[in-house]
Formats: structure tokens, sequence, C-alpha cells
């Protein structure tokens, strides 16, 4: 590695809530210099930072990005040169559609240290708060994480060949695709009343859930004026909402078993 350059910590800050971070990664922001951080990410978290850190936001939106990421791993580097300790503050897990490959790539390539702490990743984390579990017994022995919105010019997804692949599909950046997605999936096979849950700002205290199916989720999103950032769980685990959503919601910290 390169003695001249500082290293890079690419830190996953989990789905949202600002209590699913990992104590690792609050250490590391603690003694960082310098925090780039994403969208998605919980600004509550910065709180953590030394009053010394510089904070970038380099975050992204649907066709609306602070910096092409071509251009972010090359910023990564260069506050990397500093002789500084940088985190690179993503949302979720870095290496779950969080594009961590990428920035690594780049760091490999100039001979900056880094290292990758693992972070809850929304596909998880954003069902179960609303009471979805990702895999059930008798219900559900397969999830598939998929992301809805592929690079451009890459068409990779096989939603037909995915119907019947897994039972439960977790798709992420799906909302704009929503439609078609789902007349792909019916197309290869899968029920059109297979329940389907789009969930908007998942663990946060905004978080909001709608249910449809895939014959009737483009209506329901049209009527509703459903938009993203938002998850969309699909597979018969999201018929579990109604019955755990109301359990998770009636338990107290205080009343946590602790083993």
């Amino acid at each position: 590695m390169n003695p001249n350059y500082g290293k890079v910590w690419l830190v996953g800050a989990g789905p949202g809530d600002a209590d699913l971070i990992s104590l690792k990664a609050v250490k590391l922001l603690k003694q960082a210099d310098i925090v780039l951080y994403d969208y998605l990410v919980n600004k509550e978290l910065l709180d953590y930072c030394p009053d010394a850190c510089e904070m970038v936001y380099v975050g992204k939106k649907k066709d609306k990005h602070t910096f092409p990421q071509e251009e972010l791993n090359e910023l990564i580097a260069h506050y990397a040169s500093k002789g500084q300790n940088i985190v690179r503050l993503k949302g979720g897990d870095p290496f779950v559609f969080g594009r961590g490959v990428e920035e690594i790539m780049t760091l490999i390539e100039y001979g900056i240290d880094y290292e990758v702490v693992p972070g809850i990743t929304s596909g998880v984390a954003v069902p179960a708060y609303m009471g979805i579990p990702v895999t059930a017994r008798h219900v559900a022995s397969s999830v598939t994480f998929v992301t809805g919105h592929p690079a451009k010019g890459n068409n990779s997804v096989d939603w037909q060949a995915l119907a019947k692949a897994s039972d439960t599909l977790v798709v992420y950046m799906g909302v704009s695709n929503a439609q078609r997605i789902a007349n792909e999936l019916i197309t290869g096979g899968k029920k059109e009343e297979t329940p389907v849950a789009l969930i908007r700002w998942g663990t946060y205290p905004q978080q909001e859930m709608l249910t449809a199916t895939l014959k009737t989720i483009g209506d329901v999103m049209e009527d509703k004026g459903f938009l993203p950032p938002a998850l969309m769980v699909i597979g018969e685990v999201v018929n579990f909402s109604e019955q755990l959503k109301p359990v998770i919601q009636s338990v107290k910290p205080q009343e946590l078993i602790h083993v």
C-alpha cells in the first residue's frame, strides 16, 4: 500500500434507523477526519463525528447525482491523498447494490489501504419493520435480492426466469419500473394474485407501506401517487404484515428479554 495515502473505510450505515448502525461503524465515525456520505444515510449519524471532521455529501437520487460514480471514485482517492482517515458512509451495506466494488477497485489502483464494514441491508430490515419476514417456514424457503434499476445498457435481470426461481423477491430501486416488473413476472408464471408490498422510507418514523397484487400494483400506485425511494417485496410473506406488524409495534424495549 502507498504510505503517502490515508486509509479508507467503506462503512454500511444501515437502512435508516440510526440505532441500526454497528458499534464498529460508530467507532470509526468518532475518529474520522473526513466523511463522504450518501443520500439515504440518516444525518443523525453524523453527530458521532468530531467537530473538526469534514463532512461531504455525495448522494444520488434518481437521475440526480451529486457526482457521477467515476468522479466519486476519484474524489475518494483525492481525499485519501491527504493522509487522513476517510469514512465512506454508504446506506445499507456497501456490497448490496452499494457500488462498493467500484470504489474499491479505484482504491486498489492507487494503492490505497481500505477496509469494508458491513451494514444491515434494507432488503431484510425494511420488510421486518413492517412485519414482513423475507423467509418463513412452509411459505418461503428462498429469497432473491434484485435491482429494479440495472446499469444503463444492461437489461440483465430476467424477470420471467425469476418468477418461479424464488419464493420471495425483494426489489431495490424498482418503484419506477414496478408495473413492467409485475407484467414480466406474470408472463413468467407467477400468479396475478401474488401479494406485493411497496415500503417507502423504511425504518424511519415516516415509513409507509402500500400493498397490492402483481395484477393491481400499477393502478394502486397511480391512485395513491406512490413515489420512491421505496423497496418492493413480492411473495406470500407480504400477508404476514397484517398479523406481525401490531405485535412488533406493541413490544417496548424494556419488555425485551436479554439472553
